[in-house]
């Protein structure tokens, strides 16, 4: 007897998606293992750690924490997305001008929230960034090198570099 597979169609980086998954498949398996998307790193699979942070439905989210069949019908976009499309270059070329980077684990997951930050508030002072980027763990950088990056990156987009 085989497992049962659900049909979902979804949108992922702007191309047209349809598989059958089985209904426990979270979205960060599902874009990994089947997508081969693995910048969509897997922590704690608890949604505690950020790795998995990607946008659904224009909206950062944890992938670990959202079944594949929970975002069928949707658009999502994974670090892939982003980098392609040159969204985020200057975020990041800053990360790498200020040594953000360091493993480079958590850093797919830390582009994903800095760039919502930048998008909803193109100016963030330093505390506002920490505060937007707490729920995303980093145990190379201290941090300071992330901030000082996004920070970099906002006073450049705002033309005051």
């Amino acid at each position: 007897m085989s497992a049962t597979r659900l049909p979902i169609a979804l949108t992922v980086n702007g191309e047209t998606i349809t598989a059958e998954v089985p209904p426990r498949v979270h979205l960060a398996d599902f874009l990994r293992e089947e997508l081969g998307l693995t910048g969509t790193h897997i922590g704690c699979e608890h949604g505690v750690c950020g790795a998995c942070t990607l946008r659904l439905d224009g909206v950062i989210v944890r992938g670990c924490l959202v079944l594949a069949v929970q975002a069928d019908g949707a658009q999502v976009e994974t670090i892939e997305g982003l980098s392609d499309t040159g969204e985020i270059a200057d975020l990041q070329a800053a990360f790498a001008d200020r040594n953000a980077l360091q493993c480079g684990y958590c850093t797919p997951g830390m582009l994903m929230a800095a760039q919502d930050l930048l998008r909803a508030e193109p100016m963030p002072d330093r505390d506002a960034i920490r505060e937007h980027l707490s729920g995303n763990y980093c145990r190379c950088t201290g941090y300071q090198a992330i901030v000082d990056a996004v920070e970099a990156t906002a006073r450049s987009r705002g033309g005051r570099a």
